[in-house]
């Protein structure tokens, strides 16, 4: 069975010190959960050494929001993978949607991140999604599946140990709107088919696929019960220590 990941991306919020007395006060909210659920807070830059010093010993996991792909040079206002672990980063989210939108980041420098990522030591989660017009103009799996593709390039099945995949509906970040758990559950299940045709059916069957989207208290333990839905990457509700300990020990829940 596959362990549940609940990672929060915390986006450009908190500076250091609001940001490690939000760990203080979420350890003990998740402690019951953390031998079953991966837990990962994901700081803005500037905020990774106060939140890795607050998470010591606590079972939770620190991760960042993006990452370069070399390690070192001229790449004024990036961060390379390897300067991550020198503050106790494990995992990096890369290709977000607000990434991809914004900052005109595409799939195969997503890809470029992600093998950076792989070479230094991190784990990376691999984000993927399609926009409401995308959706209503039925591109779903021609979109997702596309990105899915291109950003793991080159990818050996051994190495996809080391990823997770967060299918992230973009019309449903930050939106307050929801897929609901079918919706949902289908495109993971649409995923997981892909990986299982270009990876082979064990590594599909190791992978964790999270779902990204206005994940909140009350619909985490509906969603997580799908049966290819592994966790949630969670924006918001990662700001709250209380609802973010809520979902994960939703995630705890669907472990039994």
């Amino acid at each position: 069975m596959r362990k549940p990941l609940v990672a929060g991306n915390w986006k450009m919020n908190l500076e250091p010190g609001r940001g490690a007395a939000l760990v203080a006060e979420l350890l003990p909210l998740v402690a019951d959960s953390t031998d079953v659920v991966d837990v990962v807070v994901c700081p803005t830059n500037i905020g990774l050494a106060a939140a890795s010093a607050a998470l010591a010993g606590g079972g939770v996991t620190l991760g960042a929001q993006n990452c370069h792909w070399e390690e070192a040079g001229a790449f004024t206002g990036e961060v390379g993978p390897g300067m991550l672990l020198t503050v106790g980063c494990q995992w990096v989210i890369l290709g977000h949607s607000e990434r991809r939108l914004l900052f005109g980041e595409s799939d195969e420098g997503v890809n470029r991140r992600a093998v950076g990522a792989l070479a230094a030591g991190l784990q990376s989660i691999v984000c993927i999604g399609e926009t409401l017009e995308e959706r209503e103009a039925g591109h779903v799996e021609d979109v997702v599946l596309g990105q899915l593709d291109r950003s793991l390039q080159g990818f050996t099945a051994e190495q996809l140990a080391s990823v997770a995949v967060a299918y992230e509906p973009v019309w449903a970040i930050g939106t307050g709107r929801t897929a609901t758990p079918e919706q949902a559950q289908q495109v993971h299940g649409l995923i997981r088919g892909r990986l299982r045709d270009s990876f082979g059916a064990a590594s599909a069957e190791e992978i964790r696929i999270l779902y990204g989207g206005s994940v909140k208290p009350d619909n985490a333990a509906e969603l997580f019960g799908q049966a290819d839905i592994d966790g949630g990457l969670i924006g918001g509700a990662s700001l709250k220590a209380a609802d973010f300990a809520a979902i994960a020990n939703a995630a705890r829940s669907t472990c039994g």
